[in-house]
């Protein structure tokens, strides 16, 4: 699934084609994904201008001048193709603009949703409610992790994934920064010592901006918008090599957890 990083690629992506753009053409090409379009997607969205695009967690946000934001989110397989040729089978929703580019959102599998919300009301959005912090953003500190955490006793892999907690994270950047900042995933939360959580804010803000830079991980289905794969997955520390060797010597192992694969070095990340 695209996590916080392959979602602000894409966001930055859209922004040359979409920002100060007036959308000429807004064509749902199927009455729904995971949840129906918005009925009233087509007459709300053509003719308006696109003011801002932004990211709230895994979530991308595309804001208008009539006071509408399209809300986005790529499920497992989606992605934006910008300038296509013919529509795939899979592009189901076209986007056209005044300066004749052109956007599919094409999604095989259908898991993700477009939503549209009014943009004053924005913090207000169902799935926005219970949001932690954003990860990148100034309230993402040792200080709020120390109290958010305080006598947990869920394993801290486990509370970094947790939305209310801190949003956006996702298996892949959590399995990376727990062994940036050696802590072992199955600590309890409410154990680590606040100079280890400075640490650990520091390796996941670490994580996510090397990634973000490398245009993020793909993973099956994830491409960027300009039909490029993103590399950070070259630079994975311990996510998907078990039985490689780690940096330190010793072999990256993998357990699951929850439905979710665990990888981690017994070595460098003791406690």
């Amino acid at each position: 699934m695209p996590e916080l990083p392959e979602v602000e690629t894409t966001v930055r992506g859209l922004t040359p084609v979409l920002a100060n753009a007036q959308l000429t053409l807004v064509e749902p090409r199927r009455p729904d994904l995971r949840h129906p379009f918005p009925p009233d997607l087509r007459q709300r969205m053509t003719g308006a201008t696109v003011t801002s695009l932004g990211r709230r967690a895994k979530y991308g946000l595309i804001d208008t001048d009539r006071g509408d934001t399209m809300v986005f989110h790529l499920g497992m397989s989606g992605r934006w193709r910008i300038d296509p040729g013919e529509p795939q089978t899979h592009d189901h929703l076209l986007l056209e603009t005044a300066a004749g580019r052109r956007l599919a959102l094409n999604d095989p599998r259908r898991f993700g949703f477009v939503d549209l919300w009014p943009t004053a009301d924005l913090a207000s959005y169902p799935p926005f409610l219970a949001m932690g912090p954003e990860p990148l953003g100034p309230d993402f500190t040792a200080d709020y992790l120390t109290r958010a955490l305080e006598g947990r006793a869920a394993p801290i892999k486990a509370m970094l994934l947790d939305q209310r907690i801190v949003a956006g994270l996702g298996n892949i950047y959590v399995c990376e920064a727990l062994h940036m900042a050696k802590i072992t995933p199955g600590r309890a939360g409410g154990q680590i010592s606040r100079p280890r959580l400075v640490r650990l804010v520091e390796a996941i803000r670490a994580v996510l901006e090397a990634a973000i830079l490398a245009g993020g991980s793909s993973l099956r289905d994830y491409v960027r918008p300009d039909g490029e794969l993103g590399y950070f997955s070259k630079e994975w520390r311990v996510y998907g090599r078990e039985g490689d060797r780690c940096e330190c010597g010793a072999i990256v192992r993998r357990r699951t957890d929850s439905g979710r694969s665990t990888f981690w070095c017994a070595t460098c990340q003791r406690s």
